[in-house]
């Protein structure tokens, strides 16, 4: 497995952060948005740190994209952007794209709440939050293991910077070099690798 960077010493965060910097709560904690200090301290807006990076948004697209190509919305519903996810009182995450089963996700359960159902694949590219107090392999695990524990099936995480998917289930946890062919669901596979050379991106 590929080494995920260590934490580094954990600041203390400042008071009277407003609600609509928060990012997710684990564990009844707030966790923040990533770069929450800079707009805190009127360095950046709250705009600027909530917009993902074109690469990270073209991935996004890829794959919604593939998925859109295969699923059966007889049997899956699909949502995207910081999809909301109320595990219990304690614990609301955010996916980028979660994948739920309809059985599961009912059209009594769609409203303008969080879903309070495991999806059954949720998939991140990157990490939104600031990881300052649990560092980036801590963060990735503690929400995996929830959502696993949730009852969702398959957690997976791009992580642009080293270029690898980890893949996580009940049973596992692997890590691929993204441009291996990697299984989402029912022998449906995606190359991000691949995806961005035809697209003529160099990811450096």
């Amino acid at each position: 497995m590929i080494a995920l960077r260590e934490p580094k010493p954990a600041k203390r965060p400042p008071r009277n952060i407003p609600a609509h910097l928060v990012y997710e709560i684990m564990d009844g904690k707030p966790i923040y948005y990533r770069g929450y200090r800079e707009v805190l301290l009127n360095k950046k807006t709250f705009e600027e740190i909530m917009g993902a990076s074109s690469l990270q948004s073209i991935i996004i697209y890829y794959l919604v994209s593939f998925i859109g190509k295969f699923i059966d919305e007889d049997k899956f519903t699909v949502l995207t952007g910081e999809a909301g996810l109320h595990l219990d009182h304690r614990n609301n995450l955010a996916n980028d794209i979660a994948i739920f089963d309809n059985t599961i996700l009912t059209p009594d359960k769609i409203n303008k709440k969080y879903a309070d159902v495991p999806p059954k694949i949720a998939i991140e590219v990157d990490i939104a939050a600031d990881i300052e107090d649990l560092g980036e392999s801590g963060y990735i695990y503690k929400k995996t293991q929830k959502l696993l524990s949730f009852g969702t099936e398959t957690v997976f995480w791009v992580l642009t910077a080293a270029q690898v998917v980890i893949v996580a289930t009940s049973e596992k946890i692997e890590t691929f070099n993204w441009n291996k062919d990697i299984q989402l669901i029912d022998n449906q596979f995606f190359n991000i690798g691949k995806f961005l050379d035809k697209k003529g991106i160099v990811v450096e």
